[in-house]
């Protein structure tokens, strides 16, 4: 049964029918029921069209004069199209019909149908029609536009001109279609997960974006986010929407009421009808300025909206701007059920079955995209072998090409997870994604076909910035799939490819791929690392031991060490069991190692000295190298602590930068040169000259900043406030603030000269450095009480915290002071004690220091790249600054080496090391200094502590050991017996430290 009411026609029942085969229902409502079932109806503003039972399809042309006879319903032409019509839609006076094999025909003004030729070699399973625009959907989830363009209805881009061929809208690339929809001059499409974009006319808020300027190109309905959206429709000014569950959203003109808001009122925020609150409506449909809501439940119709041609069905010809019951043939409701509802121009339509019939609909006229299921990954892979395999290599493509498909087919279903998608969550059902590839892994001739897919087709594509973050579950799904591929062969360009696409991302897209990899759980994430990570050391590899591989591997490895590195961040956020260990790629070392051999060479061969190799070719693999390293250094996850710290030697500088210092006014004459130093300067090499009594001598810098470091530490500085172990700045100055400005520089000049900072630093202040917000553990090292009692309140029982009577006022070197300002006496609550622990940490290691500190990070930054700086982590430049208290004297022994006469088994060597062994800590610890300008271990541990020890000639029983502190040598008088090499020893370690002498 067809029922229709609205704008009249004649002759009644569109020639479906005889005239006297129409009734009428009290309220103007026509039925009928014609011979030849009708599958389909859409009305247009001047055309309608019907699709029969038997597949074929007609029209009506429609008068658009008062009281003007309307043409004959002729059916269209199919002689040339053995396909049967499966769609037929209605814009103004054009209609769009789809086959079932998914050719697209336009309906010509003679009413004869045109295959469009530009979609002939795709299958479309969606079609839909504005006034003079249309809109086509294909199986892999492609979207195409044509027609008119006036106010971007195309979503092709601002300035873009009509186009009668359709164009493919890539802004929507990668996301899963579910509907497209148009009305008057404005688009919208449906994702899979509920997403909803808009584009085109906005004048009466019609977009639902809050604003009215028109939108050129697809945007986010944001307002509609999470709302579960399953169906759009859209009339000419205004917009409806419907919900999971049946909630019903309008937002455009409300002129006529056809937004149901009981006002007449423009809404330009998506806005639920009230009315139909609780109801449960399974459709909804747009007539040009009415509204109809279906409840299958009810068999009830409810319209709003503009009745001035009757089209609300309620025999009165008045607008109404509240759903309504429609007064539907007592046939409709005994013996019939409501298939679909459809309005167009001013007409409204439902087609009815009779009950128990078999239904064959499709709800809204939808198909969807294809996707990757259980049963088609099972018939590919137990018929991979039969004479299928043409057909199934054929829809490999189809999905494996289109990042929609593989988009939509892992979308978590369960309890509508996928509805619940944003910037945070990517609504991907993740152990599905695993299953599947695994499964797929059976067969190898499958797998091989997805791979060449993959390389050919869907990675070279996927160079688009969709608007949704639909679009970016596939940068998740992929590694799985890529893993699978590596466990079967070992090749790194689809990852390399990967990486590319990835790194094409808009900024704020890939903020938003960060977010989802930060939420990933870890065994996806490890995926991620590991898949990068080895790709980036096989092609280090090569590049390490042919430099000629540098044309064809630097941008893959760069690329994909990018990747690696915003994967550490997202880790980091992550707080996983992955490790800083899982992103390091220790094949750096061996291209230090590399680096550091070839320029050994080069050194060799200017020097005159035999070294086999060629001079030019050695010079091109050193500057290679550096290239590679400088490439590498955007990621500094991967680099080992070893490598970081090698690399500072790489640095750019000019020369050397000479300070010329009086032992007895050490400070004042370094801080003055250092005031007067330029920038660039300050970058040299440093070189450190005593001048003393007209005489000039080099001195070791590390010697220099021992002492000078020594002086800055001695409490009658005032520099700094003291624990037992550490400093920290003072909050109250006794100093000009400029002493801290060039402290900095002096830390600064250290870093940069590789050279150990004295000064036992809490890990807060590098944090600060490298601009990371200190924490509770922070406070805890410089203050272990005031820790620990806010440790305390953070455990306390939430029920109890209000019982604790604090306050946001606290008492700080004997002054309240308030940690909310704006609101005095803030009290202390269960759901507010983190943000005031949060508050007194930033109060003592921010605000208190601030002035004090920032001098100090003015001066540091001053002699210091903050890329070089940013390239270690807090933990990593302390121990490159302050060195570590890890002593391992084992090592000291086992790496010495002797010289003139010296070795292992001599005597005085034997004495040398039982005298060692019998020492106290701390005379080891003054031993150190004494040989190496330093008495904490290096960085890398002690194994960088390379002693030489070699007979003092000329020397008496009466002469003390030596030492040369730029080169780690130790001068060594052969005493006689165990005891005055004992005695001497001590003496020459306390009382002269290298250059030094106290």
């Amino acid at each position: 049964m067809l029922c229709y009411w609205g704008e009249a026609v004649k002759p009644d029942g569109f020639g479906l029918v005889k005239a006297d085969s129409v009734k009428f229902t009290d309220t103007g409502i026509a039925y009928l029921s014609p011979k030849s079932r009708i599958r389909d109806v859409s009305p247009g503003k001047s055309v309608v069209g019907f699709i029969r039972g038997d597949g074929n399809a007609s029209v009506m042309r429609l008068s658009t004069t008062e009281h003007a006879k309307s043409g004959k319903l002729k059916l269209l032409d199919q002689k040339k199209n053995k396909n049967k019509i499966r769609l037929i839609i209605c814009g103004d006076a054009d209609a769009v019909l789809l086959e079932y094999g998914g050719r697209v025909l336009s309906l010509e003004k003679s009413n004869f149908c045109r295959s469009i030729k530009e979609l002939s070699n795709k299958t479309v399973i969606q079609v839909a029609c504005g006034d003079h625009h249309f809109m086509a959907l294909t199986n892999d989830g492609q979207l195409f536009t044509w027609g008119q363009n006036s106010h971007g209805q195309l979503g092709l881009g601002k300035h873009e001109p009509s186009s009668q061929a359709p164009q493919h809208l890539k802004t929507l690339c990668g996301i899963p279609l579910a509907q497209i929809g148009a009305g008057g001059d404005h688009s919208f499409a449906l994702s899979l997960s509920g997403t909803v974009f808009g584009w085109g006319r906005n004048s009466a808020g019609q977009l639902g974006l809050g604003h009215t300027k028109d939108m050129y190109v697809p945007t986010c309905v944001n307002n509609l986010s999470q709302k579960k959206t399953i169906s759009i429709s859209c009339g000419e000014e205004h917009t409806a929407t419907l919900s999971k569950g049946g909630t019903v959203f309008t937002f455009g003109s409300g002129r006529y009421g056809q937004l149901g808001h009981n006002s007449l009122k423009d809404e330009l925020h998506p806005r639920v009808v009230t009315g139909l609150w609780g109801l449960n409506v399974s459709q909804i449909t747009c007539g040009r300025n009415h509204t109809l809501a279906l409840v299958e439940s009810s068999k009830t119709i409810y319209s709003f909206g503009c009745g001035e041609q009757g089209q609300l069905g309620n025999g009165q010809r008045t607008n109404q701007c509240v759903p309504l019951p429609v007064q539907l043939p007592s046939e409709a409701n005994n013996i019939c059920t409501v298939e679909s509802i459809t309005a167009g121009g001013n007409r409204s339509f439902i087609l009815c079955s009779p009950l128990n019939s078999d239904r064959n609909f499709e709800p809204n006229r939808r198909r969807g995209i294809v996707t990757l299921g259980d049963k088609m990954i099972h018939r590919w892979v137990s018929e991979c072998e039969s004479n299928s395999w043409k057909t199934i290599r054929k829809d490999i493509k189809t999905v494996f090409s289109s990042p929609a498909c593989i988009n939509g087919s892992f979308i978590m279903k369960s309890c509508d997870g996928h509805f619940q998608t944003s910037t945070h969550v990517s609504g991907l059902d993740l152990e599905s994604v695993r299953t599947a590839f695994e499964r797929l892994a059976e067969k190898e001739r499958v797998l091989l076909e997805v791979e060449k897919v993959v390389e050919t087709e869907l990675l070279p594509s996927l160079s688009f910035t969709a608007d949704g973050v639909e679009a970016l579950r596939l940068f998740l799904i992929l590694p799985e799939l890529l893993r699978v591929l590596k466990e079967q062969r070992h090749e790194t360009k689809l990852t390399a490819l990967l990486a590319s696409a990835i790194l094409k991302l808009d900024p704020s897209v890939l903020m938003v791929l960060e977010n989802f990899w930060s939420e990933l759980p870890e065994t996806f994430l490890k995926t991620s690392v590991k898949l990068f990570q080895t790709s980036a050391t096989e092609m280090l590899s090569k590049v390490t031991y042919d430099y000629r591989q540098k044309k064809v591997m630097d941008r893959p490895l760069c690329e994909s060490v990018q990747v690696l590195q915003m994967l550490y961040k997202a880790s980091c956020r992550n707080q996983s069991k992955i490790t800083a260990g899982d992103f390091i790629i220790y094949e750096i070392n061996d291209l230090v190692d590399m680096l550091h051999a070839v320029q050994k060479g080069i050194d060799n061969l200017r020097m005159g000295w035999f070294w086999t190799g060629d001079p030019t070719l050695m010079l091109a693999e050193e500057q290679q190298h550096l290239h590679t390293l400088k490439l590498l250094c955007s990621s500094p996850c991967i680099f080992t602590l070893d490598a970081k710290y090698s690399y500072l030697q790489y640095r750019e500088c000019g020369g050397p930068f000479r300070m010329e210092l009086r032992r007895t006014a050490l400070l004042e004459d370094c801080f003055q040169q250092l005031k007067a130093a330029s920038e660039q300067a300050l970058k040299g090499w440093l070189q450190v000259v005593y001048c003393e009594n007209l005489e000039k001598s080099d001195v070791n810098k590390r010697d220099f900043f021992h002492k000078a470091f020594k002086m800055l530490l001695d409490p009658e500085s005032k520099m700094f406030m003291y624990n037992d172990t550490l400093i920290w700045f003072p909050a109250e100055l006794n100093i000009p603030e400029e002493r801290y400005f060039l402290l900095g520089l002096l830390c600064g000049l250290a870093f940069y000269n590789k050279s150990v900072v004295p000064m036992p630093f809490p890990l807060a202040l590098f944090k600060k450095l490298l601009d990371i917000k200190p924490s509770l553990d922070d406070l805890a090292e410089l203050s272990p009480v005031i820790a620990q009692s806010l440790q305390y309140l953070l455990d306390y029982s939430d029920d109890d915290v209000e019982n604790m009577c604090m306050t946001y006022t606290i008492a700080w070197n004997n002054k309240d002071v308030e940690l909310d300002p704006c609101e005095p006496g803030k009290a202390v609550t269960s759901s507010n004690k983190n943000a005031f622990v949060d508050a007194y940490v930033d109060y003592v290691l921010n605000k208190l220091v601030d002035r004090v500190f920032n001098e100090f990070k003015t001066g540091f930054y001053k002699v210091c790249n903050r890329n070089m700086v940013n390239f270690f982590q807090p933990e990593e430049l302390r121990r490159v600054m302050l060195g570590s208290e890890e002593y391992d004297w084992d090592i000291l022994k086992k790496n010495a080496a002797y010289e003139f006469g010296f070795h292992s088994d001599h005597p005085t060597i034997v004495l040398f090391w039982e005298v060692f062994e019998e020492l106290s800590s701390e005379d080891k610890k003054a031993f150190l200094l004494f040989l190496t300008g330093f008495d904490r271990v290096p960085v890398l541990g002690m194994g960088q502590v390379k002693m030489k020890v070699r007979p003092l000639f000329n020397s008496t029983q009466d002469h003390l050991p030596q030492a040369l502190t730029c080169h780690t040598i130790l001068d060594l008088p052969v005493y006689q017996t165990k005891e005055i090499l004992k005695t001497k020893l001590i003496e020459a370690i306390h009382h002269r430290r290298g250059f030094w002498a106290n």
